[in-house]
């Protein structure tokens, strides 16, 4: 309980309190559990792909593919986070999961150097479909990022703008990264900018005339601060559940229908668990 409280503010202390409880009880699959999401939390990755890999193993679950896949990439090791997509159990996903697993698997194709692969992956049915759902404004972020990448940068304004409404609860820096796509510079960073210049103005701290000046005139008030790949990539997207996308995706809004095979749909629910950091 503590670990769960602290998580999210102190995740160095929660993992304290998850180790502690490790000690303790470290034949329960919750436990293990426990100090694995802590340790994803605090940046211990090794330790987090240890501890959630014996919580699959003694529960049976695959409830944390994509937090596994993600400690993968901070570790270097981005093929590993290929390996983990591919090999997942499609029947054991649930939604949220398979396309937590599909947005860390494509950063892991980026990180290989390949951003139009990512960009392939990503284009699943669900990025045009899950207005309403909590990983939409996720998935269309990560498809803008690749997008960016590829240098596709009109297409990836248009969706960094879609993940921004989207994104209901900040969960990205989406609209951020709108702004900077446009190169607007907020009013605060260019008022910071010029009081770092004044700071480092030595004929403006050392100018003894303004002093002197100031006993005989007022002193105005300052201005206002002025191809292969891609057929390998369409099969690794069905192995977790996520159909390819019903539309061809262009930068435009029109859409092109096309003819897609019935697919089975994933099943077991899991706990909810930290998204995967965007790197």
């Amino acid at each position: 309980m503590a670990t769960g409280h602290l998580i999210d503010d102190a995740p160095e202390q929660a993992l304290a309190h998850a180790l502690a409880a490790r000690r303790l009880a470290s034949r329960i699959a919750a436990v293990r559990e426990a100090v694995g999401l802590a340790a994803y939390r605090a940046g211990e990755w090794q330790t987090a792909v240890a501890e959630l890999r014996t919580y699959h193993r003694m529960s049976g679950r695959q409830t944390h593919l994509a937090v596994l896949a993600d400690c993968e990439r901070a570790l270097g090791r981005p093929e590993r986070a290929i390996d983990i997509y591919r090999g997942a159990n499609r029947d054991a996903l649930n939604k949220a999961t398979a396309i937590e697993l599909l947005i860390v698997a494509a950063g892991a194709r980026r990180d290989m150097g390949s951003p139009d692969a990512a960009v392939a992956m990503l284009q699943v049915r669900e990025l045009t479909s899950g207005d309403g759902e909590p990983w939409a404004a996720r998935l269309r972020y990560a498809y803008a990022d690749s997008l960016l990448a590829a240098g596709r940068r009109e297409e990836a304004r248009e969706w960094f703008a879609r993940a921004a409404d989207a994104d209901q609860d900040d969960e990205t820096d989406a609209a951020e990264r709108l702004l900077e796509l446009d190169g607007v510079v907020l009013e605060g960073d260019e008022d910071l900018e010029g009081d770092e210049d004044l700071e480092g103005d030595e004929d403006f701290e050392g100018d003894e005339d303004l002093e002197d000046d100031r006993e005989y005139d007022e002193v105005a008030e300052p201005d206002a601060p002025a191809d292969d790949e891609a057929d390998l990539v369409v099969a690794e997207t069905e192995v977790a559940g996520v159909g390819p996308a019903p539309t061809v995706l262009t930068g435009d809004d029109d859409e092109t229908e096309v003819d897609e095979p019935n697919r089975d749909e994933t099943g077991a629910e899991s706990p909810e668990r930290p998204g995967p950091s965007d790197r």
